[in-house]
């Protein structure tokens, strides 16, 4: 039984980078899983699947950016001898390292693999390590490669992810199974489903022509929860499929007081105050990640979740995630009192559409009124499917856009090799509340947003006002460059000067129209927060 080297995945990574067209990237990728295939390794298949996709299968190695500041350099001329088996048993052991050292032993196997690496193998598991691959295979290009390697329907394919959850485990079974393989993958209560996910639009306007006949729901900025309930027997996963049963026993109570005996449910868990208005994000996040059964009591009392439920996706023995929207919907407010269902609205742009527009436009502000994120719009005749951003359901939520200052850009990796790209992003502080009076303090950071033509510009200009030590990692900056960027909003954070961090950031556009002195105060910034 042979093995693949790592050099196969780099190469098939870094030719779908480079290709343009949809079914040129489907083919090459096809190609990779067909070779992994070919090795009978059910294992490696599922590895050499997650490497494509960008992501480890080890969920918590302890490595990120930082370990790659020391890491050995590429040499042009290193040959390919590093096998995946031997990557991925690196990575096991990664992340079985606890306790003291273990951050350096950590580090260590990392740069051992680096050391070996050919110039694509370094970008490749760079990219893996931080999260930042972005070679252009997006979930959905890599299961049509998938239904291409194996040759089943894209459909049966996409169909058993959802109900399996995890797309690796389908790829096993598509290419190393029998030919019932795939068939075999039903929604079971107790196993967890990948869920859908949505795609943005810049307004609601938008969003209800993409999709009408839709229904128009609230998007709550707590924590997604799929709750199965089989008789007496509660299961809470989150979106990443991390069973939190026991963190979250309000949820646990709303899902055994429904009139059901068997159910899987999608919706979201959130803080709210005593006025019904949400709380931070941050208090919901904290909430749901304690584990300590002591803290875990504390956090109830403290700050209790409100169950909200927007889906049904199996009720006493049917899967309905083959039925529309309209239908599941209808199903849900059947046996969950109107209380644990997200309210919505349902728009149809036949009926005007401008009527529809301006209808949902009103329940979209009235929604961010009461503080919440905005509004998903949701198809109604849209089955439900794991991942297929764009599919069916298209969230809108209000973007701030502020001109802040670079004060600091982090190297690159893997297509960004040799490219600033990570902005470390300040704020004027003119009475110097946080610092200097008239300096500018950091809020954040963000790769986000920047186009290859953009990272090549930013690169000359930002050298351009080098200023003060650099090393392999930051190159620090004077604070002369101003960008616009959108965020979703702040939060809370200790980790910054001014108290507050930047979420979700995105270049826009740069503003050479302006001085380091015309941007955004920090105030502005903090003014932001939640009430």
């Amino acid at each position: 039984m042979r093995g693949v080297l790592l050099q196969e995945v780099a190469t098939a990574s870094a030719d779908v980078r480079s290709t343009g067209g949809r079914r040129a990237k489907v083919a090459r990728l096809a190609a990779c899983l067909r070779d992994a295939a070919a090795t009978g390794d059910a294992h490696l298949v599922a590895v050499v699947f997650s490497y494509l996709t960008g992501v480890l299968p080890q969920r918590r190695t302890g490595l990120g950016p930082a370990a790659l500041r020391e890491a050995p350099r590429p040499s042009p001329g290193s040959e390919a001898a590093l096998t995946v088996e031997q990557v991925d048993a690196a990575f096991t052991t990664a992340e079985a390292l606890t306790g003291a050292g273990s951050t350096t032993s950590r580090r260590t196997l990392l740069h051992q693999l680096l050391a070996h690496a050919t110039v694509q193998e370094w970008q490749l598991l760079a990219g893996l390590v931080t999260g930042e691959l972005r070679q252009g295979a997006q979930e959905g290009l890599l299961l049509d490669a998938l239904a291409e390697a194996a040759q089943v329907p894209a459909p049966l394919v996409r169909r058993a992810v959802t109900v399996a959850g995890s797309a690796s485990e389908v790829a096993v079974a598509a290419l190393v199974g029998d030919a019932e393989a795939l068939s075999r993958f039903t929604l079971r209560v107790g196993t967890p489903l990948g869920p859908m996910l949505a795609r943005s639009a810049p307004d609601v306007a938008t969003a209800v022509h993409q999709v009408s006949p839709a229904a128009v729901e609230w998007k709550l900025d707590g924590s997604r929860v799929q709750v199965h309930r089989d008789g007496d027997d509660v299961r809470v996963f989150t979106r990443s499929l991390d069973d939190i049963t026991s963190r979250v026993p309000e949820v646990v109570q709303a899902a055994l007081q429904l009139p059901v005996r068997s159910v899987v449910l999608d919706g979201e868990a959130i803080a709210l105050r005593p006025d019904g208005r949400p709380r931070p994000f941050q208090q919901t996040s904290a909430r749901v990640a304690v584990q300590d059964a002591t803290r875990a009591e504390q956090a109830v009392r403290q700050w209790p979740l409100t169950t909200y439920l927007f889906d049904v996706l199996h009720l006493d023995g049917d899967d309905l995630t083959v039925q529309p929207l309209r239908l599941r919907r209808q199903a849900l407010e059947r046996f969950a009192p109107p209380h644990l269902v997200v309210p919505h609205l349902v728009v149809d742009d036949g009926d005007g559409a401008s009527a529809s527009t301006r209808t949902a436009q009103e329940f979209a502000d009235d929604a961010i009124a009461r503080g919440h994120e905005g509004v998903v719009v949701k198809a109604l005749d849209a089955p439900y499917e794991m991942g297929r951003r764009g599919a069916g359901w298209v969230k809108v939520k209000p973007v701030h856009t502020f001109d802040l200052v670079v004060l600091a850009a982090e190297w690159g990796h893997g297509r960004r090799t040799g490219k600033l790209s990570n902005l470390h992003l300040g704020a004027l502080d003119p009475d110097g509340d946080h610092g200097p009076p008239g300096g500018h303090v950091m809020l954040g950071k963000t790769f986000k947003g920047l186009t290859d033509a953009l990272l090549a510009w930013q690169t000359d200009a930002l050298l351009a006002l080098a200023d003060g030590p650099t090393d392999d990692w930051v190159v620090p900056v004077r604070p002369e460059l101003v960008v616009e960027v959108a965020i979703d909003g702040v939060q809370t954070s200790s980790r910054y000067p001014a108290g507050i961090a930047l979420r979700f950031a995105r270049v826009v556009r740069y503003r050479p129209d302006k001085t380091a002195q015309q941007a955004d105060t920090v105030a502005t910034l903090q003014a932001l927060l939640p009430r």
